[in-house]
């Protein structure tokens, strides 16, 4: 379709322009999973409402050829290279997905709707921070997540990590590779095990006993954090571990709902079950990216979304298949022997 709408009056169940693949996200996924399908030339929209999970960030990292790239200017290099396959975009964001004969309409918040041959849906996920008064005024500059993502930039700091579940030991060991100061604050997190204990002990990781209150500033910077008692110590950096929420409450009209992530025995937050390919349990609807592996990073979402995109295209495939077979094999018709004629020749057979 080389990024051509198909007529409205193709597609069954309402108004709305229709499109071979509407890609709900436009972060590093969506736009890698519309750049593919958009390359074989099927008419793709992407709808985004312009919130990604790291605009806060610096930079984004372990992004091969792109290392250390402000998120916004990868994101509005990756809209061109969409557009120059055909690619179009919406801006809004989707309040519900439903089946509209063999089809989906995809229904916006201002009431624009548009219907979909297939779905991938790479909306990515929602961080459920600690209510740790001045926490959330420093999510992606001085308190992190992911060292892989931000340990460079604060490695030989002075790093806090915030206990607030059973992975907070796991955690303060991991930073500990990016700097020799780090101190765990148990917070609300459960007490160490003996064992554990001596593993912080034998890696010079400092323990703080009891919750903390408020974290400190200066010059808008983190300074340090200050414990229910009011004792205040000196942070440049606090690793927190948040609730991760995949953003896809529009599907569940469809079924799909958010089910619980483990690792290491411990729920670290929700996602959208899929296959290897990103496929769901609801035929015709893909997922990648943090909304499906919440602990993935951008690199390996737009990966995903690349390999989603190739199963949705090879699944349309399919379906055409099956499709040009059954009318092959339908009686014959002169409305299908003019049709032929004017694919094969370019007019209509004898002028008719």
């Amino acid at each position: 379709m080389n990024g051509q709408v198909v007529p409205e009056a193709a597609a069954p169940g309402g108004g709305g322009r229709r499109y071979e693949a509407v890609v709900i996200g436009g972060g590093a996924a969506g736009l890698s999973g519309a750049l593919t399908l958009g390359r074989a030339r099927r008419s793709v929209l992407v709808v985004d409402d312009g919130r990604p999970r790291n605009a806060p960030a610096g930079g984004v990292h372990v992004y091969l050829g792109r290392e250390g790239t402000p998120p916004g200017e990868l994101l509005a290099a990756g809209r061109e290279e969409v557009r120059r396959y055909g690619g179009e975009f919406a801006e809004g964001t989707v309040v519900s997905v439903q089946r509209a004969g063999e089809e989906f309409r995809v229904v916006l918040a201002d009431g624009r709707e548009v219907r979909a041959a297939r779905l991938l849906v790479a909306t990515g996920l929602a961080d459920e921070l600690p209510p740790v008064p001045g926490l959330a005024a420093l999510w992606g500059t001085d308190v992190l997540h992911c060292p892989y993502c931000h340990g460079w930039e604060v490695r030989d700091q002075a790093i806090g990590v915030l206990g607030t579940g059973p992975l907070a030991v796991h955690q303060a060991l991991l930073w500990r590779q990016w700097s020799e100061h780090v101190t765990l604050f148990l917070h609300t997190g459960p007490e160490p095990a003996e064992e554990e204990y001596e593993q912080l002990a034998a890696r010079g990781v400092a323990v703080v006993d009891g919750e903390v209150a408020a974290l400190e500033t200066e010059g808008g910077r983190l300074s340090g954090v200050r414990l229910a008692g009011g004792t205040v110590l000196a942070c440049q950096a606090l690793a927190v571990a948040p609730g991760l929420a995949p953003r896809a409450g529009f599907l569940a009209p469809l079924g799909l709902r958010p089910v619980a992530l483990e690792r290491d025995g411990a729920v670290i937050g929700r996602h959208i079950a899929a296959d290897a390919t990103g496929r769901t349990a609801v035929p015709g609807v893909w997922v990648a990216g943090n909304v499906a592996s919440p602990v993935e990073q951008v690199i390996g979402s737009a990966a995903a979304a690349v390999r989603a995109a190739g199963a949705l295209n090879a699944d349309l495939i399919a379906e055409e298949t099956r499709r040009a077979v059954a009318a092959r094999r339908a009686p014959f018709s002169a409305a299908m022997e003019r049709e032929a004629s004017e694919r094969v020749l370019g007019a209509s057979r004898h002028g008719i």
